[in-house]
């Protein structure tokens, strides 16, 4: 089941931040990371749990080994010329592929607007950010001593997820689902999202999930779902036009 759109008639703002985060995250991969090839900036910027951790700017040539001992690979990682716990903002917008960055930037876009709109420009911005750095800690969380470096807004974008489904449960969402286009609530194709999320984060424990963050995916959602309707205080459905 692939999101491709959903309802956006009651939309009176244009959502200035969310088209911002989509911009600053087009400008830092096509610009400072190279389409994806510059890996001197990717490897610097990313966020590194070891090294948030212990403190610890890691540099050189690192063993990747898997749950047993086994090596995996190798990873060349480079010096962060800024505090280590600045790769907190700096790796919510980098991504590793065009790919990763079409996915992102498409679920940003449908789903980002929605709540932008229901609690305001500002409160969006922070929401964004906050959740952005919860999913990274919950991935850190997972394994404190991991050198894998971590990027990519997923994260964040979980959290815009979960804060979605929460305050439009019954919002209709275009889907792909076995090559035909249908209408579903999102409460059905964000539960099932997350659903994905929490499977696939179990059956890839002890190794690297094929390089894919679930910790960071399930924490952001989780905290998307929990905060949002702080931010939400003192807005209302009927006054989504005015803020």
């Amino acid at each position: 089941m692939f999101p491709i759109g959903d309802d956006n008639t009651e939309i009176r703002i244009i959502p200035y931040v969310n088209y911002a985060i989509i911009a600053l995250n087009v400008i830092v991969f096509v610009l400072f990371q190279g389409l994806g090839n510059n890996d001197g900036f990717t490897y610097a910027m990313s966020l590194v749990p070891r090294e948030i951790t212990t403190g610890t700017d890691l540099k050189g040539m690192y063993e990747i080994k898997d749950s047993v001992g086994r090596v995996l690979g190798e990873i060349s990682l480079q010096p962060t010329p800024i505090s280590v716990y600045v790769t907190f903002l700096s790796s919510m917008f980098m991504h590793g592929s065009l790919g990763h960055i079409f996915g992102n930037m498409l679920f940003l876009f449908i789903f980002g607007d929605n709540i932008e709109n229901r609690i305001g420009h500002i409160r969006y911005g922070i929401f964004y950010l906050l959740v952005g750095f919860a999913a990274a800690l919950g991935q850190i969380v997972m394994d404190t001593g991991s050198i894998i470096p971590m990027l990519g807004a997923s994260g964040a974008i979980s959290g815009v997820l979960g804060g979605y489904m929460l305050l439009f449960p019954t919002k209709k969402v275009r889907v792909i689902l076995f090559n035909m286009l249908t209408v579903v609530p999102s409460y059905v194709a964000l539960g099932l999202w997350i659903a994905y999320q929490i499977v696939l984060g179990y059956m890839s424990r002890g190794s690297e999930g094929g390089g894919v963050a679930y910790a960071a995916h399930i924490g952001g959602f989780i905290a998307g779902v929990a905060v949002i309707k702080v931010f939400a205080i003192g807005t209302s459905e009927a006054e989504e036009g005015r803020r």
